[in-house]
């Protein structure tokens, strides 16, 4: 009687990743050339998607990953906006510079910030979150020097300083929006493979039982909470210098900066990767048809938020997922098997063995799961004498 070993083969990449990371690198080739096929409309309005799809890929990162339901982002979007205005008016710093300078304070501002809605649970997190926007706008409306509550515009000479002419200064401005989307992406894609994603994975699942493995909730939270208000932040600059012009009410808008984003993530597929970027797709399919109807295209967007959140509650990718089983962005680990016939192994002359060509299939692990497989892989196999 022939005995079998499984092998198995630990894997994360699919052969779905593959194809779109080679259909990723594709793609971003025709759109850093999008400014010699593309006209000047075209390329705002993909400026305008990129920052979108900026926005909704970090607020995810918070409430589908960490569970920071957040209602006031759009504090860290007005936030950069002024803040990329004061240094290129006041301290004549380069706006390219000034976006590393945002970045930087963004992320020193919410450490306090952070500190004061930590204490606060479930929708009292989401109102605090809401009310500290509102304290932030409230604020730089009484700054005189910025425009008080009419706001102001970039002067001449600092819109001049990006480039020579009007469209070299709308093609830095593309490439800046392109060269943000894909770093925020990558900087997401990156946390959640790391040691941290790991652990935010398992306090999105069980909060509890992530504690009792001694994972650190707090510091992990609160880690993601700052990384997201620093790149926000930047993402505001970057708005506001494409509009050239900000206003309190514009800069620390709700609906633009948060509503919005919250509807993308969730028609798009809350807690994956891949979400943000269908929702953003259809956000914008939706507005471009249906922006001509008034307030019935902010109805029709309700409809659709309803619709989805009752027919799939996993968003649109969430359905592509369970249906055709792939995934373009490998964060879990993928497991194969095949079976192994010892009693063939050695009768080659080469020493080759003979593996079963039986497939296992493939299955998306844990990290419990990794380590109990890992645990099993190092036992010796006992013996069994007929």
């Amino acid at each position: 009687m022939n005995d079998f070993k499984t092998n198995y083969v630990v894997t994360r990449s699919s052969r779905a990743s593959t194809v779109a990371m080679v259909s990723g690198i594709a793609v971003l080739a025709v759109l850093i050339a999008a400014p010699w096929w593309a006209g000047r409309a075209d390329l705002r309005l993909m400026a305008e998607l990129f920052l979108y799809l900026s926005l909704a890929s970090l607020w995810n990162l918070m409430a589908g990953y960490a569970g920071l339901v957040s209602v006031g982002q759009q504090a860290y979007v007005g936030f950069g906006g002024y803040l990329l205005f004061a240094l290129t008016m006041f301290a004549g710093i380069h706006p390219v510079a000034a976006l590393g300078i945002v970045a930087v304070l963004g992320a020193i501002v919410s450490i306090p910030v952070a500190a004061l809605v930590f204490r606060l649970r479930g929708a009292y997190f989401a109102i605090g979150t809401w009310v500290v926007a509102e304290v932030f706008r409230l604020s730089f409306a009484q700054v005189s020097v910025l425009g008080g509550g009419s706001g102001t515009s970039l002067p001449t000479k600092v819109v001049k300083s990006m480039a020579s002419g009007r469209q070299a200064r709308e093609w830095l401005s593309y490439w800046l929006a392109l060269a943000l989307v894909i770093i925020v992406i990558a900087c997401v894609f990156l946390f959640l493979r790391s040691r941290k994603g790991l652990a935010l994975s398992a306090i999105r699942d069980n909060e509890l039982a992530a504690g009792s493995l001694g994972i650190n909730i707090w510091w992990t939270k609160f880690t993601v909470y700052v990384v997201t208000a620093s790149l926000t932040t930047v993402v505001g600059a970057l708005i506001f210098l494409q509009k050239l012009r900000i206003s309190p009410d514009a800069a620390f808008s709700v609906n633009d900066w948060t509503a919005f984003v919250i509807f993308i993530v969730v028609i798009g597929g809350i807690g994956s990767l891949e979400g943000p970027i269908i929702g953003t797709l259809v956000f914008f399919a939706l507005r471009e048809t249906l922006a001509d109807l008034g307030t019935a295209y902010l109805i029709a967007l309700g409809l659709v938020a309803i619709v989805v959140m009752l027919k799939a509650p996993q968003g649109l990718w969430g359905i592509i997922r369970s249906r055709w089983d792939i995934q373009f962005f490998p964060l879990g680990y993928r497991v194969k098997g095949s079976s192994l016939n010892p009693s063939t192994t050695g009768r080659s002359k080469m020493g080759r063995s003979t593996l079963g060509s039986t497939d296992m299939g493939s299955t998306e692990m844990g990290a419990s799961e990794m380590g109990r497989l890992e645990d099993s892989s190092n036992k010796k196999p006992t013996e069994n004498s007929d």
